[in-house]
């Protein structure tokens, strides 16, 4: 286990305290008792200890990624809760000032082909991919600006990377990882063409030809729905790699019901899986029932006393979707995990 920590000197450090507990309730889990907190995540933990004007930090993981993760995400939320305020943040313990963050993948195009008229797969190839079959479900991918060459980050004093900027500036989205092979040493992403094929996924998967070098970092997300034994999964378009892999992760003994909105049938494609299996295809393009409408119509019969709802949406039916498992079906954390893949009208980061 990897272990840093740095104190931060502050006024009233319990509000800022109470602000981190409050904002990973959503993405781990959050234990709080008077003046210290703990938040663990699928790769690593921090505690937080509020002592007079002193807010300290103790932070670990089981491996460089995990640990890289988690000092970045308290730096991350410390600038956005105190802004211009913040103080610097000197991790002591396990650092390495300068270097290149574990996380960090150069990866080569290996191929890329259609496999629905707006879903576009793209292959890539690289070193030390197996944590890509484990754990989380996502990445980041990052892209070189047209003509220049990848320029990765490095790790700052406050345990952050250090990205390039200028005309060496990266572009990143976050994907799903759709397939692994090890012995190949590939990873297969699913982008969805939209938008004319304007924005950078949409460019980069159109235009990738073998050989095209782009960066990556990640697994991360793992919300541990492939655990579950009765699961009741809601998704678009882009929600469909996170479906099929949690779905292909399942054991023989689970039962699993999917819904999935798609603009229409051409968009369909097929889903694997050892459990019980039951999937309906929503066309969008024909009217008919929503997502959402789909998910609200889940009752607390239906659902029953084990069933675990994901979902992975646009982000008006993720608010409807989330608002119908807290207040309608009054489930707790452990038995849903409900996210906004997009939302209309704005640009993702």
């Amino acid at each position: 286990m990897l272990r840093a920590q740095c104190d931060l000197p502050m006024p009233e450090p319990e509000k800022l305290l109470a602000l981190f507990c409050e904002h990973y309730i959503e993405h781990g889990s959050v234990r709080r008792r008077d003046r210290a907190g703990r938040v663990a995540m699928s790769f690593g933990s921090f505690a937080l200890h509020a002592n007079g004007e002193t807010l300290s930090v103790r932070a670990k993981a089981p491996n460089e990624d995990g640990l890289t993760y988690v000092k970045w995400g308290v730096v991350h939320h410390l600038n956005e809760f105190m802004s211009e305020a913040a103080p610097a943040v000197r991790w002591q313990g396990h650092a390495k000032t300068g270097a290149v963050p574990s996380f960090w993948r150069e990866m080569r195009v290996v191929d890329a082909f259609d496999i629905t008229p707006c879903m576009r797969r793209v292959i890539l190839s690289g070193r030390n991919l197996a944590a890509m079959a484990e754990g989380g479900l996502h990445v980041r991918l990052f892209f070189p600006p047209a003509g220049r060459p990848l320029k990765g980050p490095v790790l700052g004093e406050d345990g952050c990377p250090i990205w390039p900027d200028g005309e060496d500036k990266l572009t990143t989205r976050v994907y799903t990882i759709r397939e692994v092979d090890l012995a190949r040493g590939q990873v297969s992403i699913d982008i969805l063409r939209h938008d004319g094929d304007t924005t950078p996924g949409s460019t980069f998967a159109v235009g990738a030809r073998p050989g095209d070098v782009v960066g990556m970092s990640g697994p991360v997300g793992d919300d541990g729905a492939s655990t579950k034994r009765r699961l009741f999964l809601f998704g678009d378009e882009t929600a469909i790699p996170a479906i099929d892999r949690i779905l292909r992760r399942l054991p023989q003994n689970a039962e699993a019901h999917a819904v999935i909105e798609v603009a229409n049938r051409d968009e369909e494609q097929p889903l694997r899986s050892a459990a019980s299996l039951k999937i309906e295809w929503l066309h969008r393009d024909a009217g008919g029932m929503s997502l959402r409408a789909a998910a609200e119509a889940i009752t607390p019969d239906v659902l029953g006393a084990d069933g675990y709802i994901w979902a992975g949406c646009e982000f008006a039916d993720f608010q409807g979707i989330r608002r119908h498992c807290r207040e309608v079906l009054g489930l707790k954390p452990d038995r849903h995990h409900v996210v906004a893949y997009w939302r209309k009208g704005v640009v993702s980061e």
